[in-house]
């Protein structure tokens, strides 16, 4: 077993904390190894009865791109509505997606009709499945980081077009769209911590006893 000393403890507290979501890229590719690499080490994401259940899709074709980019605008617009005011101005400001910028677009998929893992663990909570997606987009979230590269989660989008546009099977359900790039910038703080849309909320992290 490898020892996890205090000096490895404070170096992953370091790669969670820089861990951020990324808007603004640099336009210079990833190298493949690299890309490869972060797959390879989110593939050992726990997963409900070992499924397994994330496929990750590449999405280089520039018209299925421009179909992303089209579906992210539209709900854009449609949830700035959702605002009034100040809030309604400050939405509009804010850049929410690095998805013209970012060199490597990844759809994060969950096989909802996979019959690996034998359905253990998921019979009276089916929802497992797509947890299991999220622990491997956080594991990728984090090697990027450690390999120098930015993710930014895309959720402002309709799943089911996005879905439909990669032609991908009918059982397989959008679960994150991944922009992955070098970061133009660094920052400690997340970006809408710093625009004034959220502060850090303190009772987040409080545990509760009973």
């Amino acid at each position: 077993m490898p020892a996890f000393d205090e000096t490895f403890r404070e170096t992953l507290g370091d790669l969670f904390a820089w861990r951020r979501d990324v808007r603004r890229f640099r336009s210079e590719p990833v190298p493949e190894a690299d890309l490869r690499a972060c797959l390879d080490l989110a593939r050992l994401s726990p997963s409900v009865g070992n499924s397994q259940p994330w496929r990750f899709v590449r999405v280089a074709d520039p018209g299925r791109r421009a179909a992303v980019v089209a579906s992210f605008e539209a709900c854009n617009a449609a949830a700035a509505e959702t605002y009034a005011d100040e809030r309604a101005a400050l939405y509009r400001r804010l850049k929410l997606a690095g998805l013209r910028e970012a060199p490597v677009h990844l759809a994060v998929l969950c096989d909802d009709a996979t019959g690996t893992g034998h359905g253990l663990g998921r019979a009276t909570m089916p929802e497992m499945l797509r947890y299991s997606v999220v622990g491997a987009v956080q594991g990728f979230w984090l090697a990027a980081r450690a390999f120098g590269l930015g993710v930014g989660w895309v959720s402002i989008l309709d799943p089911c077009h996005v879905s439909r546009c990669l032609d991908v099977p009918a059982s397989w359900h959008l679960v994150a769209y991944l922009c992955v790039g070098y970061p133009i910038e660094e920052h400690l703080d997340p970006e809408l911590v710093r625009s004034g849309w959220q502060g850090r909320d303190d009772d987040a992290g409080r545990l509760i006893e009973r």
